[in-house]
């Protein structure tokens, strides 16, 4: 007969296996990235990348998902929403933080509604003029703006956008009496550049290297904090007086719905690290101009609280009107 002490004993040792059993392991099925872009685009070569590689280190499928539309607010929606169990993860980025202050109507909060998980790499912001453009340096057109109030033409795309908040916040804090003019892509910036109707316009530098490579285009400088490895003669922004706390990135990063378990977003972002640190796959982002760079979850949810206080403050300085 087994007395009451040993079922309670038995009982014990048996708890910690059952708890284990019980658990599911993660991932348990394909993951998917949805993304806030459409195909070929920095965040979406970025999510492929980084999801082929954590496809082959788990043996399970990693489904990209472009869900463009609504200033990144489809995406959001179906992630905040999603099954918080780290299947469903969002590709963030800067327009995350932008959502926060330009969309009145926003149906998910981005710092409650997401948990973050890890960096995955960031990317430079250029300052371009024309091949022909008379202006050489930043140090030129910058003076060039100063000298005429009014008379420099300054192009973006989107109204609300990184380049346009970071067009503006340029003006700011360079003094500048200039005309921030936003175009609904890039393609129609470049235009507008070679065809004389802008002087200078502010975009990420991967999309346009090949026309700054085939001199249609000439880089002035950029807007983080290394000067660009490929042409290192390229200033910063914050090289020049008075500049020197200007600073902005671009980054792409992954959440997933905000009740995720704390053992999952350790899990996907120690393997984010594990992938990013990868030289085959630095190489591969580096390709499309990303720098790739990992992070734990707290280190991101301060990038991203960091960025929605400064943009939310761009935007009303700038009196752009939510949407």
């Amino acid at each position: 007969m087994i007395h009451r002490r040993q079922l309670l004993q038995a009982a014990v040792c048996a708890t910690p296996w059952m708890g284990v059993l019980a658990q599911t392991p993660f991932p348990s099925k394909p993951l998917r990235i949805i993304v806030p872009f459409g195909p070929g685009g920095v965040a979406d070569l970025t999510a492929r990348t980084v999801g082929q590689a954590l496809a082959q280190a788990w043996g399970q499928p990693v489904v990209v998902d472009n869900r463009p539309g609504a200033g990144g607010m489809v995406a959001g929606e179906l992630v905040a929403r999603a099954e918080p169990d780290g299947h469903t993860l969002l590709l963030m980025s800067n327009a995350t933080a932008v959502s926060a202050g330009l969309f009145k109507g926003l149906t998910f909060n981005p710092r409650t509604d997401f948990a973050p998980v890890s960096l995955l790499g960031v990317f430079d912001m250029a300052v371009v003029v024309p091949g022909n453009s008379p202006h050489k340096t930043l140090a030129d057109l910058l003076a060039f703006g100063r000298a005429h109030p009014g008379q420099l033409n300054i192009g973006t795309v989107n109204i609300g956008s990184t380049q346009h908040l970071a067009a503006e916040l340029l003006r700011t804090q360079a003094n500048l009496i200039a005309q921030i003019i936003p175009y609904n892509g890039t393609p129609a910036v470049i235009n507008a550049l070679r065809g004389g109707q802008l002087d200078a316009a502010v975009e990420i530098l991967g999309p346009i290297k090949p026309q700054i490579n085939g001199k249609a285009l000439r880089l002035l400088g950029v807007m983080g904090t290394n000067r660009p490895k490929d042409q290192p003669q390229v200033p910063v922004v914050r090289e020049l007086p008075g500049l020197s706390h200007f600073n902005v990135s671009s980054w792409n990063a992954l959440a997933a719905p905000g009740k995720t378990p704390k053992a999952v977003l350790d899990r996907l972002s120690a393997e984010v690290a594990k992938v990013l640190a990868d030289p085959a796959l630095v190489q591969r982002l580096a390709g499309f101009n990303v720098q790739a760079q990992a992070s734990t979850p707290g280190q991101l949810a301060q990038l991203l609280d960091s960025d929605i206080k400064r943009w939310t403050e761009v935007i009303q300085k700038a009196g752009i009107a939510q949407q």
